[in-house]
């Protein structure tokens, strides 16, 4: 039955991205992308599906989840049959361009890398079923036996009386895992455990095959090494929390709307769009901090299309940015409401915000915005948990070691992308600002993980920047036309 459960899941996350997102001819690493997709989304669908019966109880739940996969099969069949080619923009800019041993190096360290990973993070699981740390067992865990074994009384887990448990936590994690408990009709215990191993691998996948599908081989196989060789991130990915989960629904809304941005020639890129606004609402939709970033994606995509509006005016670039805006929008207000209807109606009032003249004191104190500062610099440094040298700093090497200046063409993705981590981080430090925690204590055990939220995206956007400029000789794959005309021209220089 649990395997089933996942299987369906699974089946639900793909049938719903190819019903947004048809393609008649897709590519490999198109493909490879929705695959990744599928596992995160499905759960995603599965927490929806299961919230939702749970408020009703009027029907049997494999019942509703069968209908729904006939409804996604059917709406995917009609669309793909009206849908137009795939987007043909595999490595519309360069990749890294190294030697053949070299990037078969690549290709090898990423696969021990990953098979390690998956070894750690396996002993992982079985030294502690039960997951790493308090919020494991008292948060997420608790929140999902309540939702599965409360029965009518379910609405206690959201009391005031248990304000340790962050009532006011939203519920992929915990209606997700409710949702599969319900399959077999017992809350085992390597359930979630499993659920951080497929949130962690599909991050991985996902970070992997976007660099394939953006920029090529040996950048997928770069960022791919970077983050499956990060420590705390296979740690974290099997502690039960919800750091990675919301990690890699901020890492699909990037890579789906940087999708959406590279081809905005047509309609078609409105529809991985509105997949990115939907990817944004599962990451609200997981933890408070998603919410932080989709607004901040909302308010940064608003500003670029105000800007687009006024620097290009007589031309259809500003329609274009519009519609993407919309389809985002439209992709991640159901999810939007949802969760304001549930912190309305059941969760009980958050704990980070005190009386207006408190938080006003703790502004106006000039050592809290130093010692935040200080510790910022200082995870900066060690984030990772590595051996010997951080890979933030590692990465920033590499960077100085092979970058060369080059002219490409970049998507306005790229900088929105980065400005929209860079005003999430904003909004960290905003919190820790006025937090009525004891402030020490409270970065001390969340920092990294606020940091670990935003590493696969800030990898993914690294490798996306430098990869087109590294190695003199580095040239795009033929893939374009005017690529093509250069392979015919200078046939030997390729």
């Amino acid at each position: 039955m649990l395997v089933l459960a996942f299987a369906l899941s699974i089946a639900l996350g793909y049938l719903a991205i190819t019903s947004v997102w048809p393609e008649q001819k897709p590519t490999r690493s198109g493909t490879m992308i929705k695959v990744s997709l599928a596992p995160g989304f499905g759960l995603g669908i599965f927490s929806v599906v299961f919230w939702l019966w749970r408020l009703s109880a009027d029907a049997h739940l494999v019942a509703v989840d069968v209908l729904l996969l006939i409804l996604l099969a059917l709406t995917c069949s009609v669309q793909r049959s009206r849908a137009p080619d795939a987007l043909t923009s595999e490595c519309h800019t360069p990749d890294a361009s190294v030697p053949k041993w070299l990037a078969s190096i690549l290709t090898a360290s990423f696969a021990i890398a990953a098979i390690a990973a998956l070894y750690h993070a396996a002993v992982r699981v079985v030294a502690h079923p039960h997951g790493e740390g308090w919020d494991a067992f008292a948060i997420w865990n608790l929140r999902a036996r309540f939702l599965f074994l409360g029965g009518a009384r379910w609405r206690e887990g959201f009391n005031s009386l248990i304000p340790w448990s962050h009532p006011d936590y939203p519920l992929l994690l915990p209606a997700a895992i409710a949702h599969l408990w319900s399959y077999p009709g017992h809350d085992y215990p390597f359930v979630p455990a499993i659920v951080g191993l497929i949130f962690t691998f599909s991050t991985v996948a996902l970070l992997v095959s976007s660099l394939l599908f953006l920029r090529g081989r040996n950048a997928a196989m770069l960022g791919g090494l970077a983050l499956s060789s990060t420590p705390f991130f296979s740690e974290q990915g099997t502690s039960q929390y919800a750091d990675v989960p919301l990690s890699f629904f901020i890492l699909a809304s990037i890579v789906l709307q940087h999708i959406a941005w590279s081809h905005n020639r047509n309609r078609q890129p409105l529809r991985p769009m509105m997949l990115a606004g939907l990817a944004a609402g599962f990451a609200a939709w997981t933890k408070n901090e998603g919410v932080l970033f989709t607004l901040a994606l909302m308010a940064v995509q608003l500003w670029a299309a105000i800007a687009s509006v006024r620097q290009n005016s007589a031309s259809g670039k500003s329609a274009r940015n519009r519609r993407l805006l919309v389809s985002f929008v439209m992709g991640a207000a159901p999810m939007l409401v949802l969760i304001a209807w549930f912190k309305h109606t059941i969760a009980a009032p958050g704990d980070l915000f005190s009386s207006s003249s408190v938080m006003m004191q703790k502004i106006l104190t000039p050592a809290r915005y130093w010692i935040i500062l200080q510790w910022f610099a200082k995870e900066f440094l060690r984030f990772g948990n590595w051996w010997i040298i951080p890979g933030t700093v590692a990465m920033l090497a590499f960077y100085a070691l092979s970058f060369q200046r080059r002219k490409s063409e970049s998507s306005p993705a790229l900088p929105i992308s980065a400005l929209t981590l860079l005003l999430t981080l904003a909004g960290y430090f905003a919190i820790y600002l006025i937090t009525p925690r004891d402030l020490y204590w409270h970065l001390r055990f969340s920092l990294n993980r606020l940091f670990l939220q935003l590493w696969p995206s800030s990898t993914f956007l690294f490798f996306l920047f430098v990869a087109p400029q590294t190695w003199p000789g580095s040239q795009a794959e033929p893939t374009s036309p005017q690529n093509r005309a250069i392979v015919k021209k200078f046939p030997s220089s390729t």
